[in-house]
This record gives C-alpha cells, sequence and structure tokens, in this order.
C-alpha cells in the first residue's frame, strides 16, 4: 500500500516532530520507534513510564435493552458479570471456535459498553457483529473515529497521571476505568494495558489527543517518561505472554488451543457463537496448543522460525524475540499436545542452527507493577 493511502493517527504530526520512524501498521502510518530506540524505551516502561499512541484501534458502541444478551451471544466471556466501570478480556470466535479478534469490553451503565478491537480486524469485526445484531433489541455504532487512545504504562504512571488530574486514581483498580478529566479534557481513564506493568489507557476525542498527549509528555519528564513505539509495545507484551491477533491468534487455531481457555465461560447464561465447538475440543482433548519457549542458547527467534524436536519439525515461531529484560530469546509457538508441557526440551532453528530452549509458562517476565 502507498504511503499515502494509508491512514494517520491525530498525533501523527507529534510523531514526526519528536522523529519517530514510521511504517505501515494495519492500515495505518505508526511510529515503530523513537531516537531513543526500542531497548530504551522497553526499559523505560520496565522502570519508569512510556507513553503510546494506540489510537489506530476500533471502538464499538453497544447499547440498547438487548446489549447484554448480544454480547452473550457473540463474545466468550461472561458480559453479564461486569460491573458499571469494569472491563473485560474477550473475544470473538467463528462457530468451529477459531478466533475472530480478541477485544476489551467496557461497561459503561447497565445497557451501554464499549468494545475495543484490533486495527487489522476493524472491518471484519463490525461486519460480522452487525450480521448478528437482528435477534437483539440493540445498536451497534463504529466510533472509531471519533476516539484518541494513550497508553501511559509503567510503575510511574500514577504519580505522572495525578500530576494533571483531580481523578483519585488509587481508587481504580485494575480492570477498573472512571469517567473524569486529564488535563480539562473529559475521558475515560482505565487501568488497562498491554505490557505487564500498571498504567492507564485514555478514551478520548481524538482531536484533543495531540494537547493531552504533549501535557503527559510534559508531566512524565522528570519521571522518567518518553515516547514509545510499536517495537518496543511488541516485546513487553511477548515477555509478558500477551496474544498477538495475525501472529498468536488467527484463524487456523481456536481460542482453547491458543490458551484463552480461562476467558471461555462455559457455565454461564446464554450460548455464545463458538461453544458447540469449544466444548467438543474439550471433551476430546487439544491435539495441540500455544506455548511459550525459552532459549538457551544465544539466538533471535523471530515468527515463522520452525521449532523442532527430535530432528523433526514440530512447529514455528508466531511470536518472538530477544528479551531486553531476561537478555535471552523467548517465542510462542504451536506445539503438539505431547510436546506442550513446561520444562520439556526442544530446540529453533536460527539461521540453519537448532538453538535449544525448553517449553515455558508465560509470563516470562514476573516482575511487573500491575497492581490486581
Amino acid at each position: 500500500m502507498n504511503d499515502d493511502a494509508l491512514r494517520r493517527t491525530a498525533l501523527y504530526a507529534e510523531h514526526v516532530r519528536l522523529e519517530a520512524k514510521m511504517v505501515p501498521f494495519a492500515g495505518w502510518m505508526m511510529p515503530v520507534q523513537y531516537p531513543t530506540g526500542i531497548q530504551a524505551e522497553h526499559r523505560a516502561v520496565r522502570s519508569a513510564a512510556g507513553l503510546f499512541d494506540v489510537s489506530h484501534m476500533g471502538e464499538f458502541h453497544v447499547s440498547g435493552p438487548g446489549a447484554v444478551a448480544f454480547l452473550q451471544r457473540v463474545a466468550v466471556n461472561d458480559a453479564g458479570r461486569l460491573d458499571i466501570g469494569q472491563a473485560q478480556y474477550s473475544a470473538l470466535c467463528h462457530h468451529d471456535g477459531t478466533v475472530i479478534d480478541d477485544l476489551l469490553v467496557y461497561r459503561l451503565a447497565d445497557t451501554e459498553f464499549l468494545l475495543v478491537v484490533n486495527a487489522a480486524n476493524l472491518a471484519g469485526d463490525l461486519a460480522w457483529l452487525q450480521g448478528h445484531t437482528s435477534a437483539f433489541d440493540v445498536s451497534l455504532e463504529d466510533q472509531s473515529d471519533a476516539w484518541g487512545l494513550l497508553a501511559l504504562q509503567g510503575p510511574r504512571s500514577s504519580e505522572i497521571l495525578e500530576q494533571i488530574t483531580d481523578l483519585d486514581l488509587d481508587s481504580v483498580g485494575y480492570y477498573r476505568f472512571v469517567r473524569g478529566e486529564v488535563d480539562g479534557v473529559p475521558m475515560i481513564v482505565a487501568r488497562t494495558g498491554y505490557t505487564g506493568e500498571d498504567g492507564f489507557e485514555l478514551y478520548l476525542p481524538a482531536d484533543e489527543a495531540p494537547a493531552v498527549w504533549t501535557r503527559v509528555l510534559g508531566a512524565g519528564e522528570d519521571h522518567g517518561l518518553i515516547p514509545c513505539g510499536l517495537g518496543s509495545r511488541d516485546s513487553l507484551r511477548l515477555e509478558v505472554g500477551y496474544p498477538l491477533y495475525g501472529n498468536d491468534l488467527d484463524r487456523e487455531h481456536t481460542a482453547l488451543e491458543a490458551g484463552l481457555g480461562w476467558i471461555v465461560k462455559f457455565d454461564r447464561e446464554g450460548d455464545f457463537i463458538g461453544r458447540d465447538a469449544l466444548a467438543a475440543q474439550k471433551q476430546s482433548g487439544l491435539k495441540r496448543r500455544l506455548v511459550g519457549l525459552r532459549l538457551k542458547g544465544r539466538g533471535f527467534p523471530r515468527p515463522g522460525y520452525p521449532v523442532v524436536s527430535g530432528g523433526k519439525r514440530v512447529g514455528e515461531v508466531t511470536s518472538g524475540t530477544l528479551s531486553p529484560s531476561l537478555g535471552v530469546g523467548i517465542a510462542l509457538a504451536y506445539l503438539p499436545t505431547g510436546l506442550a508441557s513446561p520444562d520439556t526440551e526442544v530446540a529453533v532453528e536460527i539461521r540453519d542452527r537448532a538453538v535449544p530452549g525448553t517449553v515455558t509458562r508465560p509470563p516470562f517476565y514476573r516482575d511487573g507493577s500491575i497492581r490486581r
């Protein structure tokens, strides 16, 4: 796709001003890193704080008397259990149990929700959801263009944000959110994120995003805050084992195979799409599973690299990196169930060299600052 055809967030000019390296991502021009570099950005989030522009994500507004019943039908988690002011990680599945997308569900009111979906899947998700609204008294609206989204992540996030808001941030629990003002701008402030660190995601009007971005960076200047791009976002999420759609989640693997069984609620009201297939698979047993791999030797396990056991290819890396925090190669891969137990020895072929490693249950990095 020609760069001129790619979309730009409201913060594009800010990224250019800060000399970010801009790359195509999910139909958008996005910052992959700033002059500080991916390693420095990663370390800043682990030790202090980083600020990400994630305004490319999609936001759907769901409302009406049938909103809960609708979500119970299309998503695998139990939206009915959500309190107002609570968020939930969930997934949309096809009838065969494979994953359409993973998403966040925010309960704004009794019959009002905000769904946050991956940018690359926005159009497909919207069409899928629209195809199931007719059976419910529900309104579904794509509000993606109206929202900007900033992610302030790291152990010093709270002390940075509290300088420019009167909100009681200490009262906002993990996967909870409040409505209020930051730097005078009304928004949703959620204690959520994709890095394994404490932090907040700020949902605000798109046209207000540049001013708030600048203000947050200013408030964090003396606290080690720096702007961060997609490169460090990827290494941070992988260190804690968070899956990425298109790499670790896709139409080829079911939610159970992908390790999302903890969000698939078989014991709730409502017959969700994919339930029968997933229940049958659970009953018969999984033949493959997404697992973590930790290398013993030096190597950078990139997506697509073969995973071998006994001289035979048994899978391939779906996500991989040289962990900035741990100094070793880490990866996710689908392996046959017989090889999926922790401490099982396998190897990753890197440039015609089999680098030994072991199956390791994520998270790889366990010293994050998340407040649960």
